[in-house]
This record gives C-alpha cells, sequence and structure tokens, in this order.
C-alpha cells in the first residue's frame, strides 16, 4: 500500500510546531524578529475545522464489548462519538476556543440535547463544520482571558508568544469526576473486586473495610491476590486516562493546523487555577495544608510559620443562572453518595443511556440490546459511595490530589509570517499548504 498521496500522511509528515505569527515578535537571541504583518485572526471557518478536529460529535460510538454479566460492556457511560476516543464513551475533556473577541465553551455531547444529537452529527457528516460549530458553543468571556505568564503559571519559553493578538488559543479541560465514580463502580464490583487502601492514614482501608472478603464482603484485601491498590493508585488511573484523551485532543490540532495551513504548536497550561479565574470558573478555596493532605499537626505548623495560604481550585462553570460544566461532587450534589447515584442514573435511570440509547445510537436493535445489558449491582455502588464519601470527608475534596478540573496543554494556532522562516530556516521548514495560505493571504 502506497500512502505516500494520501493527505493524511502529508499532515503527519509535515506537522511541526511552527510558532512565529503574523504581527508577532522574537524579542533577542539569535532568532530575533519582529514581524511587520498586522495580526491576521483566524476565520471563523478556520476555528470551527479546529474545534472539530478535537471534539467534532460524528456519530454513535459503538460499544461493541460483551455486555453479558461479567463482561465489563456496562462500564459504558456515553454512547455518542467524537474525532477523539473516550474512555468509557465519557467524553471527559471540554474545549475553550480563545480568541481577541472572547472565549467559548464547546459543549459536549451530554451537555446537549438528545433531540439535537443526530442534526448535529449529519452536519458533522455533510462538512457543515462553521453551522456545527456555531450550534454547540456558547460564550463565557466578552474579552480574551489573559493569564499570568511569570512562573509557575506559565514557562518562560512561552512568554514571548503568550495571548498574542490575532492567535487563537485551544484550551483542552479535564474533568476528572465523572471518569472516577465511573470508575470505581466498576473495579468495586464483584468481578473485580478490588480494595483501596488510604497512603496517607496509615494505608487502612479508605472508607470499605465492611466490605472486604476477609469479613465476608466481596472486596478482595488479600494482597497476594493483587487487587489491593492506594487512592493515589486509583487517581493516578483517572489522570492519566483523561490526559491521554486531552493529547489525542492536541494532536488532532495540530493534524488540522498542518491541513489548513496555519502555524500552531501545544502550549504548557498545567496549573490547578490559573486558566480557570479568568474564565470565570466557581472556585473553592482551601488552605494549602488541607490541600496537600499534610495532616493535622503538619498544618498547624505551616500556620503558624505563615506558611499556609488559601489555594483555589475550580469546580464548576456557570453563566447566565446556567450550569455548563460541574464536577460530580458537592455542591452540585448533596453528598458523594447522590453524586454517585447520578452516574447510575445516567447510565440506567428511566433516561439513561442503556434504558433509552436514542436515535443517537449505533445498533440495529437498541431495545433488544438495552433490555440485555445488567445494571451496575448495588454490591458495587454502595462500595463506590463508601470510598467517595471518605475521600470527601477525609480531604474536603474529591479527587483527594488533583481538582475536579484540570488543564494540562493548550494548543496557540496562528498564520504565520514567511519573513521569518525565510530569514532563518531552510525552504523546507514551511509545506506546501503553509505556502498556499501565504498567497491566498496575498504575501
Amino acid at each position: 500500500m502506497d500512502l505516500r498521496s494520501s493527505p493524511l500522511f502529508d499532515a503527519l509528515l509535515d506537522r511541526r510546531s511552527r510558532r512565529l505569527g503574523a504581527g508577532m515578535g522574537i524579542p533577542a537571541g539569535p532568532l530575533a524578529f519582529q514581524s511587520q504583518l498586522p495580526p491576521c485572526p483566524l476565520t471563523e471557518d478556520e476555528e470551527a475545522a479546529m474545534a472539530f478536529a478535537a471534539c467534532g460529535i460524528t456519530g454513535p460510538a459503538l460499544a461493541d464489548l460483551c455486555h453479558a454479566p461479567g463482561g465489563g460492556g456496562s462500564i459504558m457511560a456515553g454512547l455518542v462519538g467524537r474525532t477523539i476516543a473516550s474512555g468509557d464513551g465519557i467524553q471527559t475533556v471540554s474545549l475553550i476556543v480563545i480568541n481577541d473577541n472572547g472565549a467559548w465553551l464547546i459543549r459536549r455531547p451530554q451537555e446537549l440535547a438528545a433531540r439535537d444529537l443526530p442534526s448535529l452529527i449529519q452536519l458533522a457528516r455533510s462538512g457543515s463544520l462553521t453551522e456545527l460549530y456555531r450550534r454547540t458553543r456558547v460564550q463565557i468571556c466578552e474579552t480574551r482571558p489573559r493569564t499570568p505568564i511569570k512562573p509557575l503559571f506559565n514557562i518562560s519559553a512561552n512568554s514571548w508568544s503568550a495571548h498574542a493578538p490575532g492567535s487563537t488559543y485551544f484550551l483542552p479541560v479535564n474533568d476528572m469526576t465523572l471518569m472516577y465514580l465511573n470508575g470505581i463502580m466498576e473495579i468495586f464490583n464483584e468481578h473485580t473486586g478490588a480494595f483501596p487502601l488510604d497512603e496517607r492514614n496509615h494505608f487502612l482501608p479508605a472508607g470499605v473495610g465492611r466490605f472486604a472478603m476477609s469479613k465476608g464482603g466481596h472486596l478482595d484485601n488479600d494482597p497476594h491476590h493483587m487487587r489491593v491498590l492506594t487512592i493515589r493508585i486509583i487517581e493516578q488511573f483517572v489522570t492519566e486516562f483523561v490526559t491521554v484523551e486531552q493529547g489525542m485532543m492536541i494532536q488532532n490540532l495540530a493534524l488540522m493546523a498542518q491541513a489548513l495551513g496555519l502555524g500552531g504548536w501545544p502550549n504548557f497550561a498545567n496549573h490547578d487555577f490559573a486558566w480557570f479565574e479568568p474564565l470565570g470558573f466557581k472556585m473553592e478555596r482551601m488552605k494549602a495544608s488541607q490541600y496537600l493532605g499534610t495532616g493535622a499537626l503538619v498544618g498547624f505548623m505551616m500556620g503558624m510559620l505563615g506558611k499556609n495560604p488559601e489555594v483555589p481550585f475550580p469546580i464548576g462553570l456557570e453563566r447566565d443562572g446556567k450550569v455548563l460544566l460541574r464536577a460530580l461532587t458537592p455542591p452540585y450534589f448533596s453528598s458523594m453518595s447522590e453524586a454517585v447515584q447520578s452516574v447510575v442514573e445516567l447510565k440506567f435511570g428511566g433516561n439513561g443511556i442503556f434504558r433509552q440509547p436514542g436515535e443517537a445510537a449505533g445498533w440495529k436493535d437498541a431495545e433488544g440490546v438495552k433490555n440485555a445489558v445488567p445494571a451496575t449491582s448495588q454490591k458495587a455502588i454502595d462500595a463506590a459511595t463508601a470510598y467517595a464519601e471518605y475521600v470527601w470527608r477525609r480531604y474536603g475534596r474529591f479527587p483527594a490530589y488533583l481538582p475536579p478540573f484540570r488543564t494540562v496543554l493548550g494548543f496557540q494556532a496562528v498564520h504565520l509570517d514567511p519573513a521569518f522562516y525565510a530569514q532563518y530556516y531552510k525552504p523546507e521548514a514551511l509545506a506546501q499548504s503553509q505556502r498556499e495560505d501565504f498567497k491566498k493571504r496575498g504575501i
């Protein structure tokens, strides 16, 4: 098979991080340069294509799994697919698009009306990406939100390009809580039977002691069977699964930027609150000692030494009285027990995805499939509830180690200045798609 004529092969071969956009400048060093061109913002069509690459709705998540009891298929928590893969079909990562005119949240399938999904999928299938973009976004800022650029809010390598006029910034936002709650119901069921310990509390059971097999329960607390794990390990699983999804989003943005002839590059955004505060997220605050789980004695000493500042962290995004994003924790739920139950309802309630899959599901016989998928067992629900309540009670937040929403990387896209690359680089630094963009712009 000869793939050299494939546009995808070209995009993979020519993808590079290209950063010097029209109107931008590198202030010093061997590549010092000041663009003489005015900033050149991305068009709405270009932004729409980029947003589609990152998170566009494309059709049904096939969920072609074993849905028999013990087969694991019921771990699915979403049945609508996007341009990137997502563990359990959850679509954990949201996208925020930022330009000179403000910021927009691109709503995920679970945040859209089920009746609208078939028409949105059809827009994608017909290539009507700008209309899809308009119908799935909601404005959350009226001007470009600006984060601090000093360390450790950002890194020095990005300071010259941060918030550049004319650039569009694509910011993935990880939601940790749905993946977390859905996952623990799977690993705390009768078939997996994992047993969690709290490594910051003398490795005692993390709220699930009464479910141990040694006490007649269903969770395997024999360490020789390799099913004993810690809160940190569980949360590392969640973090890595969700962040991998964000990585796929970043790669798709890079490939679409290359196809459009844009410059673009992944951009450091790894901070617990730097992006969330200017974007207007609802924030909670916690003393650093509690945030870090230091324990009472160390926390007391930090306070005595004046080294126990408050740390803000995001729990949701609200606009005009509407909740756009929410952590599956208090205050959006009365308790972690209610949050766990909301995940059960999402899947197996009267309007749950396995009970009312709707037109967006891909099965021919949706009725036959939904009636055969076994619901999450009460034992798994009870163990997950006990664990989640323990984490919340002991650490005052959920997850215990990280905020419920995270940013890791963004992707900054620009129209390039050809003069910079002509001055400093060999001709092959630019691909044909960039040269076509220059012709289109008349430069």
